[in-house]
């Protein structure tokens, strides 16, 4: 009688403490937290007119990074299952092993406590109470309701991100006051585009996990035309917020100007898009520009609703072509790899 053969599980590899710490480091997305303290910081300068005692940045700040850490561990306990089908968080702690579930939940609270104890302790209860308000919205609101089941997860889910611009305000006024709540708009206001322009670039991803991002369940066009919306809502936001926040025409100059410039962007965004639609589907005679009216022999494309007005005064037969053109070429352009839809 032959024996039975035993199949050994292998055991997981052996990490060493540097390793071990640098996990737990990432379970709390330090490069988000980053992001979160550089909107804490000017609100600070701001709320005080001027530089706060050192103490103070370095304890609000140190406190906000303890609360923002220990809501991403959580998002990450949270979202560990999902982690795994997506290839840019597939090397993520909990994915990999180098942290188990447990101990990282026990971490992230950890942290939260810490923070908050850190918070009151050190600069008031009432900057403590809106960290870890953060917190709560962040991991109820946007992780475990919305993230899976709408596409306007960030929309709302993002509030979580603007908070730090009230930590920052309560921690020199220990009030709330109409300026912050401006920031607080703008942070707000800002944070779908440019999550969305993010997710373009993983869209598959997100597709793969079924999770409702905007740009897996809506076209191209309507996500930069809301990508476009937002921007303008935020430039307004952040030309308000000179008058009730008192900062004089420098800082109202530098917010057209940049505003301006973020509102042009998008705008080209949406236009290049329907010009490659326009090329792909046999249209770039009527999007190219007369060469008479090409400037230093570049080529150049007339604006889409010009185009259209073109096909409006197209001859029967050639509008025949045209749409022809378009029902055989626009489903392989809509359903092409790796290519948002229009």
């Amino acid at each position: 009688m032959r024996p039975m053969a035993v199949t050994v599980a292998a055991a997981p590899p052996q990490r060493t403490l540097v390793q071990r710490i640098g996990a737990y480091v990432a379970l709390t997305k330090p490069r988000i937290i980053e992001l979160l303290l550089i909107t804490t910081l000017p609100t600070m300068i701001v709320a005080q007119g001027g530089l706060p005692p050192v103490w103070l940045m370095v304890t609000t700040l140190v406190g906000g990074a303890l609360a923002a850490g220990g809501a991403n561990a959580i998002n990450m306990y949270v979202d560990r299952d999902i982690d795994r089908l997506m290839h840019r968080t597939a090397k993520r702690p909990l994915v990999t092993g180098a942290v188990t579930p447990r101990n990282a939940l026990i971490f992230a609270v950890a942290l939260e406590v810490v923070a908050f104890a850190e918070l009151w302790l050190f600069v008031n209860l009432l900057s403590a109470v809106l960290a870890v308000s953060a917190t709560l919205f962040y991991v109820f609101v946007y992780t475990l309701w919305l993230k899976r089941t709408s596409s306007q997860n960030i929309v709302i889910g993002g509030a979580a991100g603007a908070v730090p611009v009230l930590v920052g305000w309560a921690a020199v006024q220990d009030t709330i006051t109409w300026a912050p709540v401006v920031l607080f708009a703008v942070i707000f206001v800002w944070t779908p585009p440019h999550f969305w322009a993010l997710a373009f670039k993983y869209k598959d991803d997100y597709a793969a996990a079924n999770v409702p991002m905007l740009p897996v369940v809506a076209t191209f066009r309507r996500t930069a035309v809301e990508i476009l919306a937002y921007t303008v809502v935020m430039v307004g936001l952040t030309l308000v917020l000179a008058p009730v926040a008192h900062l004089g025409w420098l800082y109202l100059a530098t917010a057209a100007v940049l505003g301006a410039n973020s509102v042009w962007h998008e705008e080209r965004r949406v236009r290049a898009e329907m010009m490659d639609l326009l090329a792909f589907i046999g249209l770039a005679d009527y999007a190219e520009m007369p060469a008479g009216e090409m400037s230093g022999g570049q080529r150049r494309l007339l604006a889409p609703e010009v185009v259209f007005q073109q096909l409006l005064q197209c001859q029967p037969a050639q509008l025949i072509a045209v749409g022809s053109s378009f029902v055989a070429k626009a489903p392989a352009f809509l359903t092409a790899r790796n290519r948002p839809a229009f």
